[in-house]
């Protein structure tokens, strides 16, 4: 098999979804720091969230799949935690798709600017601690609906 372009890998891990919001890729989520060929090894660098980050090993896994799905025989996976990865690294599609989704994306402020579902501007935390260590939990007190916030991190 020839090694296909990077830009087609990259359009590939763009079809893998996150394990813990499936409405998102992994490049949407910005993990996906970088892919090289190394003579004929596809090296692909993975940052997760964070450093014990339990869906690490599943992320690696689909990645794997995907990737020799498409025919990569020769795969290494590089985990890189400096710089860490950071909430800034998530594209603008991801940002919308979270919000699609019922996730209030993350704000420099440190809350959700609205509710994702009716878009009030009435919102209250209700716990720092959400459904992951990366979510709180908020609600609208307008439309009463809880919601998950992605933390700036």
């Amino acid at each position: 098999m020839e090694k296909p372009a990077l830009e087609t890998v990259w359009a590939w891990l763009s079809e893998v979804p996150d394990p813990e919001i499936p409405v998102i890729s992994l490049t949407d989520l910005g993990i996906i720091r970088d892919v090289q060929w190394q003579g004929e090894t596809l090296e692909v660098t993975v940052t997760p969230t964070y450093s014990g980050c339990p869906a690490t090993t599943i992320i690696n896994l689909d990645i794997e799949r995907v990737l020799r799905d498409k025919g990569i025989e020769n795969l290494s996976l590089k985990r890189q935690l400096s710089p860490p990865w950071t909430t800034d690294w998530l594209s603008e599609e991801g940002r919308a798709k979270l919000e699609k989704y019922g996730i209030a994306p993350p704000q420099p402020a440190g809350g959700p600017q609205h509710c994702p579902h009716c878009k009030s501007k009435n919102v209250e935390r209700i716990s720092q601690f959400g459904s992951t260590p990366c979510k709180a939990q908020w609600r609208c007190t307008d439309c009463l609906e809880p919601f998950d916030y992605f933390k700036c991190i």
